[in-house]
Order: C-alpha cells, then sequence, then structure tokens
C-alpha cells in the first residue's frame, strides 16, 4: 500500500515565474532547502521530459540528497516528476505541481504520491508545506530586488 500527501499554497507572482523556480537550479538552491540557515542547495538539472535532477539539501545535520526524472513540463501549468529520498525508501514516488491563476498571484499545489508509508507521507507533507513558504518568500525578496 502506498500514501499521498496534497498541499497548497496561494503565492503573490505569476504561474510562469513560480513554474520557473521549480526548473532554475539556481533558484531550486534558494528556496528547495532543509532550513533559513543561509545554505543553499546543490542542484543539478536538465529541464527537459525524459531529464535528470539532483538537490542535495544541506543543513547542520548533513546532507539529504533527491534525486528523479522530469515526466511532464508543461508551463506554465504543470510539472511532473519521479522523486527519490531517504523517506520514500528506494522507490521512486511521483510528484505533480500545478500552477492555477488566481488574480494578482497563482495557486501552486503539490500532489506526492507513491509514497510507502503513513510516516513517509506525514514528513513529505510537513516538508512540502514548508518548502512552498520557503518560495513564497523567496519570491517576495525577488520582487523587493
Amino acid at each position: 500500500m502506498t500514501a499521498a500527501v496534497t498541499v497548497s499554497r496561494r503565492i503573490a507572482a505569476s504561474a510562469e515565474r513560480l513554474f520557473d523556480a521549480w526548473l532554475d537550479p539556481a533558484a531550486i538552491a534558494q528556496w528547495m532547502r532543509r532550513d533559513d540557515s543561509g545554505r543553499p542547495s546543490v542542484v543539478v538539472s536538465d529541464p527537459r521530459v525524459g531529464g535528470t535532477y539532483s538537490i542535495t539539501m544541506i543543513d547542520r545535520f548533513g546532507e539529504n540528497v533527491h534525486v528523479g526524472a522530469y515526466r511532464v513540463i508543461d508551463r506554465p501549468r504543470e510539472l511532473e516528476f519521479t522523486w527519490r529520498s531517504e523517506h520514500t525508501v528506494g522507490i521512486d514516488s511521483v510528484v505533480r505541481v500545478t500552477f492555477e491563476p488566481d488574480g494578482d498571484g497563482t495557486v501552486v499545489e503539490v500532489h506526492h504520491t507513491r509514497l510507502p508509508d503513513a510516516a513517509a507521507a506525514a514528513v513529505h507533507e510537513a516538508g512540502w508545506t514548508e518548502l512552498l513558504g520557503r518560495l513564497e518568500r523567496t519570491m517576495n525578496g525577488m520582487e523587493a530586488a
């Protein structure tokens, strides 16, 4: 049996800007990290269908590596990729991110499936919730710059 989680957040930025922040290695390094310690993640990405990525999140406890392959890239509506990390216990889970324009912002929804169990689902729900908050703060910082 597998588990799934869905988290969403409305962010005051265009769907195009938000979508691009999920594929640009420099942007990913800033918002997709384990904490706000100031240490960006190390990101290698080939953002095309069939291309792969590697995100190494670094914090005071060490490194956490996430790898996968892009399955759908439909700018600026949908992004889907496989996801493997220490919490997926050697299986490729699947992440689908949608971007729905909403007035002067966009609702970003992350739907993560094929998680091995409820414990992994809980970890990923907390993680994606935190990451969407960090994405929002990063986008706000980019607006101010």
